[in-house]
């Protein structure tokens, strides 16, 4: 089966600023691929690049089998694009802009109505189709903003953080859309800092100062990251603690949440060295996603290699 995406050490600079930095991916037909990481990991840049909006500095890629660079006009042709900031018109109401878009993608006038009732359903925008677009909430502009990306029925894709600034409520149903499209063979690229929505992908590429530090499943990166004995302990003052435990030669890692601590210790027997220390209890938990991107963060990048 043809890869959907591939890039070959695919990296843009801006003057002396890298920021997507020899980045390899291979992602399938029908996939859910999260691009997960902090603001300035790269992963705004590395999807326009995939649209065919930036040409990249250096490296090679394609999508559905056109060259990033040689065949551009073709890639636009087949993907949907949303980024964070809903290109939708106000003053016009919710089927008024999905038809505006379908006149963009060249959507015959015949096909026109079965394609914009088919995105209103899907939306779940039915009951508001006839409202002004100014009056909707930013979950339901949200939900108008992939229905216009998706008008033209593309094969890919691209969702550049569409859900900041949305409930947990109106996100979780944005990602039950995006799992129902890919059902159907469309294959999903999504930006995210939100762990939650990071779960719900098939497979998570998590980036950092524009490098791709690794790339699996949730569970898989669970397994292979995390080593050792996880667990968490409240201590008061846990900011003046930190340094001290990050000493201990029995932790690998040691980090803050919240107001608690999450520690990576080397194995079991390092527990009652950790209780004599502290004075405190610690409770055993599960790895997530957080621990094994700040796990990844602090090695040394570009050294590891998750196969």
């Amino acid at each position: 089966m043809e890869l959907a995406i591939k890039t070959i050490d695919l990296t843009r600079n801006f003057g002396d600023f890298t920021a997507v930095d020899a980045l390899n991916l291979e992602i399938s037909p029908g996939e859910i691929c999260g691009f997960l990481g902090p603001n300035g990991a790269g992963k705004s840049t590395a999807i326009r690049m995939l649209c065919g909006i930036l040409e990249p500095s250096s490296g090679s890629g394609s999508v559905l089998g056109y060259d990033l660079v040689q065949q551009s006009e073709a890639i636009k042709k087949r993907i949907g694009y949303m980024s964070q900031k809903f290109s939708l018109y106000e003053d016009l109401t919710v089927i008024e802009n999905i038809d505006f878009y379908a006149g963009i993608y060249n959507l015959s006038y015949r096909q026109r109505p079965a394609r914009v009732g088919e995105m209103l359903e899907l939306a779940g925008l039915k009951d508001r189709q006839r409202l002004l677009v100014a009056g909707l909430s930013v979950g339901f502009k949200q939900r108008l903003a992939l229905a216009c990306a998706l008008i033209s029925r593309p094969d890919v894709l691209f969702l550049d953080e569409p859900t900041s600034g949305v409930s947990p409520t109106s996100r979780r149903a944005f990602f039950d859309i995006i799992h129902t499209l890919a059902q159907g063979g469309t294959t999903v690229i999504v930006s995210t800092h939100f762990m939650d929505e990071a779960e719900r992908c098939h497979r998570i590429a998590f980036m950092s100062q524009g490098k791709l530090l690794a790339m699996d499943s949730p569970d898989q990166l669970k397994a292979k990251v995390i080593t050792g004995s996880l667990v968490e302990i409240e201590l008061p003052s846990p900011m003046e603690w930190l340094p001290r435990l990050e000493s201990q030669a029995w932790v690998k890692e040691a980090s803050l949440h919240g107001s608690v601590i999450h520690l990576l210790l080397a194995d079991d027997t390092a527990l009652p060295s950790l209780e004599a220390l502290t004075d405190r209890q610690p409770r055993r938990i599960t790895p997530s996603l957080e621990d094994v991107f700040i796990n990844l963060a602090k090695r040394e990048v570009g050294s590891y290699e998750l196969k």
